[in-house]
């Protein structure tokens, strides 16, 4: 079940974003963009949305409505259950709330020495728009038209 996450759990996705992206602090030398994010003021948003099973938070996205689009701005999977399809739910839910909202496309950006990443987003559907410094980091803007 995906459903939007409650002010308590910040902490709990907090921690789920700190044990998914610490093996990419060596790579990337630094701590990733959404291990400092604020969980709380997400969830005041209304843009923080896990999935849940058994009453355990298995995953979660974070995401924004622009007028032209959806921006998925993180998607964190408990690494105890990366590679069982959770990230492929998760995904799938933010395109189906692309298409909901009657937005046009889904972009995302992740480091560019994030390349599995970047391969799983390209086999999904996203291309590549460009490349930049931001904010102190190197990253790929990738876009996905939703039909």
């Amino acid at each position: 079940m995906i459903r939007p996450a409650r002010a308590e759990e910040a902490p709990l996705l907090a921690a789920l974003v700190a044990r998914a992206y610490a093996p990419w602090v060596p790579v990337i030398g630094r701590r990733p963009g959404p291990m400092e994010d604020d969980y709380p003021g997400r969830i005041a948003a209304g843009e923080a949305w896990v999935l849940e099973e058994g009453g355990a938070i298995r995953g979660l996205v974070v995401i924004e409505a622009h007028p032209d689009h959806l921006m998925l701005d993180n998607i964190a999977v408990d690494p105890a259950r990366q590679g069982t399809g959770d990230g492929r739910v998760l995904l799938d839910f933010v395109e189906a709330e692309a298409r909901r909202r009657g937005l046009p496309e889904v972009r995302l950006y992740t480091h560019a020495l994030m390349a599995r990443n970047i391969g799983l987003y390209a086999k999904r559907g996203y291309a590549e728009t460009e490349r930049r410094e931001e904010k102190g980091f190197s990253r790929v803007f990738m876009v996905k038209p939703i039909a």
